[in-house]
């Protein structure tokens, strides 16, 4: 039987799982990412790893085990006690436990620095597998009824005028302004502005650093991590119109909004580099697309359900995608059908999933005073009274689990009966 190939476009977090996991399954796999090096994507466009931390929660977790890969991703935890929601001042809402989420989800949230997973997942790709320089843009979508019908992909790089490719499966993985989607559903919306904007970055943790916490602000939030390596992550949202950028650079900007909050920010801020803080505007699917497949091409990740980043899970529903695509899409299946199951069982999931992280993205977002009062209030409370409902926004998220069959052997996979219904 001919070996069947794929192209990934993107080579992100979620691109390089589906390269790992398809390659794994038995395809021929080629990369092709649009920067000149193969340095590891910090996400949202910008090629910085080096300013990104990922959150990966345990139903990425699970899925990372079917590549061999979740057990090196549970020892970068650096935060395996208790965090903390306060005030701006510094007074303390709630205290969030580490061990409670890891019993309720089977395993706990562990925050890693992006460049080292990114290597992990690269280190999973045979030598050559990723083509650095390459922009691509897909030519026509082909037929998976039709062998003599094969995607068609052109990419360009700076040395030449454009080269075609073709390939069984495109695995598009190109980002929240996909291009890829906008050729294969151009009248679907586009990703809209989620109301605020995110910075980013990683320092080495200042003296007595070493606790998770995040602070609600008014239509500001910033949220601290620690990282394995003495290292820290530090992020921040604010609510701002889109498209803005510092007059100076953005470190002096985050001064200007956080550097009067509590002990540690201002540490934080003070061992930044100014080059290294990223800044995104924050994307969201303004509808669900009408497929995430059309003819050979899976759309995966960002580039088909953008999300808010405040349940964490913009990356592990990217590498849940790339899992399930790769089961479902095996050497010997039926590649017409295999596509339309992974729309069948990823769609209506992930669109789930939008709508929960945008409903806690707008809450960041409030800025009166007697509204911002009225939710310290209430986290207030349900901490104190019914802590377990804090964690209730990742039920059925969290403690999901990866296809049956997938394991790879000798990892923690084992399939229980509590498996969600949506993979058998």
């Amino acid at each position: 039987m001919r070996q069947r190939t794929a192209l990934v476009i993107g080579g992100g977090i979620g691109g390089l799982t589906a390269a790992a996991a398809l390659h794994r399954s038995g395809w021929t796999v080629t990369v092709l990412e649009r920067a000149a090096t193969a340095e590891p994507d910090s996400g949202a466009g910008q090629r910085a790893g080096s300013g990104a931390g990922i959150a990966l929660a345990p139903n990425a977790q699970r899925a990372l085990d079917t590549l061999g890969a979740g057990d090196a991703v549970r020892a970068m935890a650096a935060w395996r006690t208790t965090g903390e929601i306060r005030l701006p001042g510094g007074r303390r809402l709630a205290r969030t436990d580490h061990a409670a989420a890891a019993r309720r989800f089977g395993g706990p949230v562990v925050v890693a620095h992006r460049a080292e997973v990114w290597s992990l997942l690269a280190a999973r790709l045979p030598d050559g597998a990723v083509r650095t320089g390459a922009r691509a843009a897909l030519v026509d979508a082909g037929d998976p009824g039709a062998p003599h019908r094969p995607a068609r992909v052109r990419i360009t790089g700076p040395a030449d005028g454009g080269e075609e490719l073709t390939a069984d499966l495109v695995v598009a993985a190109d980002g929240i302004h996909s291009a890829v989607r906008r050729t294969l559903f151009p009248g679907h919306p586009a990703p809209r502005y989620a109301g605020f904007t995110a910075w980013r970055f990683v320092v080495p943790a200042p003296d007595g650093v070493r606790d998770a916490h995040e602070t609600w602000g008014r239509g500001s939030l910033w949220g601290t991590v620690p990282l394995s390596g003495g290292r820290i992550y530090a992020y921040a949202t604010a609510a701002v119109p889109p498209g803005g950028r510092a007059a100076d650079d953005e470190r002096a900007e985050l001064l200007r909004r956080f550097g009067t909050w509590h002990h540690p920010v201002p540490a934080l801020l003070a061992a930044a580099d100014p080059a290294a803080v990223l800044r995104n505007d924050v994307y969201t699917a303004a509808a669900a697309p009408p497929a995430f497949h059309r003819g050979r091409v899976a759309l995966l990740g960002d580039a088909v359900h953008p999300m808010a980043p405040n349940l964490g899970q913009g990356g592990c529903q990217a590498i849940e995608d790339a899992v399930v695509l790769a089961h479902l899409a095996a050497p010997d299946a039926d590649l017409g059908a295999a596509l339309a199951a992974y729309t069948r069982q990823r769609l209506p999931h992930t669109m789930d999933v939008v709508r929960r992280s945008a409903r806690i993205g707008r809450l960041t977002t409030w800025r009166s005073r007697p509204a911002c009062a009225l939710r310290a209030v209430l986290m207030a409370v349900t901490a104190r009274l019914a802590p377990d409902l804090m964690l209730r926004p990742l039920d059925g998220i969290a403690d999901r689990r990866p296809p049956a069959g997938t394991y790879a052997s000798g990892t923690r996979g084992t399939r229980t009966a509590a498996q969600p219904k949506e993979h058998e």
